[in-house]
């Protein structure tokens, strides 16, 4: 197989791409194509609360299509040398170098990202795309030693076949990549459902990425359509072999169950909810803690799976916290995404901001007291903060998603790190000590699949295990944890000479 590179098309007054059109349309087997669901998706942009534009979105027979394009395909992208899908994988990086501002634009318009945490996300899913390009040269298979005479034992790592990605709309661009980037560069076919508010974001934007870098037709589809129409089948059909999911925990455990009890069983990589705690010792260094928690906390208003849920404050150190907080979080500028200032921008949509503001309306029934807030202007919701809050506040134990930070007392490090595993999750979680060998000890205790000492719980690295414990998830994403989890083992022996058998 030989790979063509497209040349990449440029405006003539300029050295800028021509910018991506077509997003009202599908990309299915290599094609752009209406949807033939009688629905249509209208993602808003949240802060403008107005239409961006209208999807005609996909039914079965559209999601049929796309998987049988991508057995079609795969075969003959699973034979392509190493330095071929490489090759590929390179052109992608090129392409979002050049196209940076017009991706992150989507981010602003769609997820409604402050400008800062859409710089931050195009340069996560660009770091994922250039790990991608060594990925083809990791997939390596062993020589086993074997104890029966003249056997030699081989162990090939190949690729699934066909993964089936759902992605989120918080971090779309990035979340959606780490799992497309690496399977596409081991040898996989991928069909991705992305959300339905961020379908450009999450999933369309890569067809025009990859459509531009010469990826071979099928090997990638798009398929956008409402989860009560295409959702069950997009996990159950028989063609894909991985189902990869990044959302709450309820609905990772219905794709769990649908993808072990399909006709053909397949592996899942789950990416759950989080609550993910910040720990602060009482050696800690207050003005590192601080600003760690507050970035943590807020950024993207708090709508990232691995946001800083719950800030627990040794006593000794509370008071003096919860003041330099409460005085950093007040400065926030809060406002037009758009804007390069802006830390605070809007909430993804209505029925977010409700959730939001019934979790405010509890936690003051239940007897935390507000030292920050304000009504909400529009989706547009202004950083509260709560203290006196305990763990079995409802604001303690569900996962917030939003711009909420509530503040935990505890008298000594055993009670932090009692409060900090009592939850239900254990994706991420940070500890800050001036003592190196005590955050450790600490940190090797905490119950999360990530840890940080003397930083925030938002961490993401393109060559690290990316993955939760307990009800946050199954499987890890990243580096050598990808590739284990795109390709499979088969093990083949070769009788060099006569097996003696006993029978």
């Amino acid at each position: 197989m030989t790979t063509t590179i497209p040349k990449q098309t440029t405006n003539s007054n300029s050295n800028s791409p021509t910018p991506y059109t077509g997003f009202d349309q599908l990309f299915i087997g290599g094609r752009w194509v209406k949807g033939r669901s009688e629905h249509k998706l209208q993602p808003i942009n949240p802060y403008r609360q107005t239409v961006i534009l209208e999807i005609p979105a996909a039914d079965q027979r559209d999601l049929e299509d796309a998987y049988q394009e991508a057995q079609r395909a795969q075969v003959s992208w699973a034979e392509a040398l190493p330095s071929e899908r490489s090759l590929v994988m390179r052109r992608a990086v090129e392409i979002m170098d050049a196209r940076r501002e017009e991706i992150i634009s989507w981010s602003i318009r769609e997820a409604g990202s402050p400008r800062k945490k859409a710089m931050l996300e195009w340069k996560a899913a660009r770091d994922v795309m250039e790990q991608a390009v060594s990925a083809p040269y990791g997939a390596e298979g062993r020589l086993l030693p074997s104890d029966i005479p003249g056997k030699e034992s081989r162990v090939y790592r190949r690729p699934v076949g066909v993964v089936a990605v759902i992605s989120p709309w918080d971090f779309a661009l990035n979340l959606a990549n780490r799992s497309v980037a690496p399977a596409l560069a081991l040898g996989n076919a991928v069909v991705v459902k992305p959300p339905s508010n961020t379908p450009i974001s999450g999933g369309l934007i890569f067809a025009k990425i990859f459509e531009e870098a010469g990826l071979p037709s099928g090997v990638l589809s798009i398929v956008a359509g409402p989860a009560r129409e295409i959702g069950d089948a997009f996990v159950s059909h028989p063609i894909p072999r991985v189902i990869t999911f990044t959302g709450s925990t309820k609905a990772g455990r219905h794709i769990g169950e649908l993808a072990m009890f399909s006709p053909i069983m397949k592996r899942v990589s789950l990416e759950l909810g989080g609550n993910s705690p910040l720990v602060v010792l009482d050696d800690a260094d207050l003005e590192l803690a601080v600003n760690a928690a507050v970035f943590g906390k807020f950024l993207n208003s708090g709508q990232i799976c691995m946001s800083t849920n719950r800030l627990i404050i040794d006593e000794r150190i509370y008071d003096e916290f919860v003041e330099r907080f409460v005085d950093r979080v007040r400065n926030l500028k809060i406002g037009d995404p758009n804007d390069a200032n802006t830390d605070i921008g809007p909430i993804i949509d209505e029925a977010q901001l409700n959730s939001h503001l019934k979790h405010i309306q509890k936690a003051r029934q239940e007897g935390a007291r507000q030292l920050l807030g304000g009504d909400p202007d529009g989706l547009v919701l202004p950083p509260h903060v709560f203290v006196d809050v305990n763990n079995q506040m409802s604001v303690a134990r569900e996962e917030l998603f939003g711009p909420i930070a509530p503040i935990i007392k505890v008298s000594n490090e055993a009670e932090a790190l009692q409060v900090a595993n009592d939850t239900e999750y254990g994706l991420s979680s940070a500890v800050f000590t001036r003592d190196e060998g005590r955050g450790l000890r600490f940190a090797l205790k905490m119950e999360a699949g990530m840890t940080h000492i003397n930083d925030q719980t938002v961490n993401d690295l393109p060559n690290a295990p990316f993955g939760g414990e307990k009800n946050s998830g199954i499987g890890r994403f990243g580096g050598n944890w990808g590739i284990e989890e795109f390709t499979t083992d088969h093990w083949i022996t070769v009788q060099h000479s006569p097996r003696t058998y006993p029978l």
